[in-house]
């Protein structure tokens, strides 16, 4: 039993390594391409890997609202308001909850 927990544990802490080193790398990805455009040219925000969505503009209000709380969003799933990957639009969640359950 405790050698199942032991294994367990050690493919949790495998997992987490991956998963760090694969953020580390799509960071380094976008920062690099970002370094590459001619610096009237650089956004800080766009997409890495083909699909990977980064962010790294000085956060706003406006975009944070926009990303983490917007029922009239198409997408429950969006790109950061800060970093790489995706962000959850809780705002979009609780419409479709209400809309779901208000019959």
């Amino acid at each position: 039993m405790d050698v199942e927990k032991s294994s367990e544990k050690k493919s949790k802490s495998e997992l987490q390594k991956l998963y760090k080193a694969v953020m580390f790398a799509l960071v380094v990805a976008a920062v690099t391409k970002e370094l590459q455009k001619d610096p009237a040219d650089r956004e800080w925000h766009g997409t890495v890997a083909g699909f990977v969505p980064y962010e790294f503009r000085i956060p706003t209000f406006a975009r944070a609202k926009e990303r983490l709380w917007d029922p009239e969003a198409e997408h429950v799933i969006g790109p950061q308001v800060f970093g790489v990957g995706w962000t959850v639009n809780i705002g979009r969640v609780v419409a479709v909850v209400k809309d779901r359950f208000a019959d």
